[in-house]
Formats: C-alpha cells, structure tokens, sequence
C-alpha cells in the first residue's frame, strides 16, 4: 500500500519536522500511530496522502511515487486516498448530507458534482453512513448547528462514504466521550477490515490504540521510536514515550493502563519491509 524509505522533512524556516522515518503498510492492515504533542505524527500523515513533500528520501504510494506524477494523475490519486481530520474542514452553512457527499466528488464527473450541490444525488448512501455513526437523523442540518464532536463524526462519514483503498485518520475522535470515542474508531476498522482497506489512524489517548489496532508506531521528536505488534507496546514503553508530557499515559476517562482488550491479533510484518 505504501512504504517510506527513510524520509525527511524540513520546513521552509529550517525546522526538521520528521528524521529518517521508515515505514511500510500492506494493503489492508492497520496501524495506529502514538507519542506525545509535536511528535510529528499529523505531518507523517500529510506526507502518506501526498499533501506534503518529503525533503530527502523517497514514498511509495499506491504503486508509486506521487511526486513523480502529473497534477492530473495526482488528482485521481488522492481520490484513493480517505483522511478524517481531527477538525473537518466543513463551510458552516453546508448542509450535512452535502458535506457527506462530497467522499466522493473527486470520483464524480463534474456536472454530478455541481447537481449534488441543489439536490443531493444520493440521499440513501449518506443516511447510511450517518447512521453508522448514530448521525442518521442530522442529515439535513447545517454544519453549523452541530457540536465539535458530531462535526468529527460527520467528517468520519464522508471517508466511509468515499470507501477509499487507504483511509488516514488524524485525531479523529479528539472531541468525543470516552464509549462513543471507542465505538466510532471501532466502526473505522471494521470498515476498512471489511473492504480490505488499509487504515492508518493518529491517536493521543492510547488505550484507542491499544484497544482497536494490532500494530502501534510510537513517535517522539519526529522519530519512529518504536513500531511493534500490540502486546509488545507495554505502559514501561509507552511511560518512556510521554515521559515529556509529565502527566503520565494519556487515556480516555475511567480506563486504567495495563490492560488490553483481546480484540487485536499478532503475527505482524517486520518494520520497514516493503510490498508491491
């Protein structure tokens, strides 16, 4: 699905946002990334969807490198590619069924696209995937009656709605209670599970992570500092993770440390092997 060999990536003010980051998914697996505050972790993510190009070393993406593509050609690309911001960019008067839709405007021609705009062209598809998320019966609400939290739920929606090959998800429940944070990742990866889709997800609150992947990538200081099967990442590795933070292991609220659910498996590719 994609492989990074030994990226780098340096802002335009000298800042060296992430060092010699080697990573490799295969299609349909799906990894969540942890660390603490300024890790690096939503420009890994930028950089996997080709809104970002690395400054040295080389990504593989869908079967090649997008940075040697047409603009054309990246287009159809990102079509291929889902991401959940922590923060939807949704225009406040946008009606949800309109902001769920638009999953699938870069697979649309364009007249669809424009038509959708007056009269949604696919009312059932959007309800469902609303309804997944338990949204169903806000589908005609503006975007701006909503709360942060069903905003990241409606946003979650339109990449289930896309049902792209590769879904990114950054922080995508940041806004949510603790049940609903984990039911809502929940219906991220049995989604992907059940189209064979390939799911990355950044995650502060690391019982999610531990709770719904069966391969975590800790970062820190724009490092991969560990990448490990899920019963390898115990609280003395992840303590030493956020040993900056001060405040001890992020979790959501009532969960204690130490104790994984058996909802995850092992048996994981090696870190840094790459696939076709």
């Amino acid at each position: 699905m994609f492989c990074l060999h030994d990226v780098e990536l340096t802002h335009a003010n000298g800042f060296v946002a992430l060092r010699e980051i080697a990573l490799a998914l295969q299609t349909g697996e799906q990894l969540a990334i942890v660390g603490p505050s300024g890790a690096g972790k939503t420009t890994l993510l930028r950089l996997i969807s080709a809104a970002l190009r690395p400054s040295k070393g080389r990504i593989d993406l869908l079967g090649g490198d997008p940075w040697a593509l047409s603009a054309a050609e990246l287009r159809r690309l990102r079509t291929r590619i889902g991401v959940a911001h922590q923060a939807p960019p949704l225009p406040p008067r946008q009606r949800v069924v309109t902001a769920v839709l638009a999953g699938r405007l870069g697979q649309w021609p364009w007249w669809k696209g424009i038509a959708s705009l007056a009269y949604p062209v696919d009312v059932t598809g959007a309800c469902a995937a609303l309804a997944r998320l338990e949204l169903g019966e806000r589908i005609f609400d503006r975007c701006d009656r909503l709360s942060g939290g069903q905003l990241q739920r409606v946003g979650i929606a339109r990449v289930l709605y896309q049902q792209a090959q590769l879904v990114l998800a950054d922080e995508p429940v940041s806004a949510l209670d603790p049940a609903l944070a984990l039911q809502t990742v929940k219906v991220l990866c049995d989604d992907a599970a059940a189209r064979g889709a390939t799911l990355v997800a950044s995650l502060h609150a690391v019982d999610l992570a531990r709770s719904c992947f069966p391969r975590i990538v800790g970062m820190r200081e724009g490092r991969i500092v560990f990448d490990l099967p899920v019963a390898a990442v115990d609280d003395v590795l992840l303590s030493e993770l956020y040993a900056t933070e001060g405040g001890g292991l992020p979790l959501l609220a009532g969960e204690q440390p130490g104790t994984v659910p058996p909802t995850v498996e092992a048996g994981l590719p090696r870190r840094g092997t790459c696939w076709r």
